[in-house]
């Protein structure tokens, strides 16, 4: 079976969403893992979209993958990348909310698919939480980045906290005006982590 995306959503009741965020989850998660987001961020008047990655992970029951981790190759990295465009791209036939007004975030690796794919489309703003790069930035020229942020925990013990400080770096290199903010955390996303991810849509987003 050909791999696809697939999406379940919270919308505002009765009204059309002024702002969509979507949120990929990690590596072995599902679409599930940041449902919760759209009660904790409470944006009334936003849509939410939580992606399913396209491949089964290979322990995981139920767990899905982005690409493949578990081999040097990043196997399936390309085809997600893709399948990752189009299903954006085509957000907007359904929800009415163009990219403009479209915030991307994601976890862990689906923070690396956010820094890659979120990076080349004009959205609203992105972030990364215990993301890393899977790619090496290239200059482009008159190039216009949506706004970045990096939240990382110090005591990451899946993603080093090295991880996040070169993405930093490489993506100021390419002229990505990047927030970068670390937590005294593990691998996971706390509620001060969370709060200054919605204050960090409120003064790009919203305001």
């Amino acid at each position: 079976m050909k791999p696809t995306i697939e999406a379940i959503s919270a919308m505002p009741n009765g009204t059309q969403p002024t702002h969509l965020l979507v949120v990929l989850h990690g590596w072995g998660a599902n679409y599930q893992d940041f449902v919760p987001f759209a009660k904790v961020l409470n944006f009334p008047s936003f849509g939410y979209m939580f992606p399913n990655a396209p491949f089964d992970h290979f322990q995981v029951p139920g767990g899905k993958a982005w690409y493949a981790l578990e081999n040097k190759d990043f196997t399936g990295l390309a085809e997600s990348r893709q399948l990752l465009l189009d299903w954006l791209n085509s957000l907007e036939a359904t929800t009415g909310v163009p990219l403009n007004k479209t915030i991307m975030a994601g976890f862990s690796q689906g923070g690396a698919m956010t820094l890659d794919v979120g990076l080349t489309l004009p959205l609203a703003a992105i972030c990364s939480f215990s993301g890393y790069l899977h790619y090496q930035p290239q200059t482009e020229e008159n190039r216009t980045y949506p706004p970045t942020m990096i939240i990382h925990g110090q005591q990451d013990p899946v993603v080093p906290l090295t991880a996040a400080l070169k993405a930093r770096d490489e993506l100021n290199k390419i002229g990505v005006a990047v927030q970068y903010q670390e937590f005294d955390m593990a691998h996971e996303v706390q509620d001060p982590a969370i709060a200054l991810f919605k204050q960090f849509i409120e003064n790009q987003v919203i305001s």
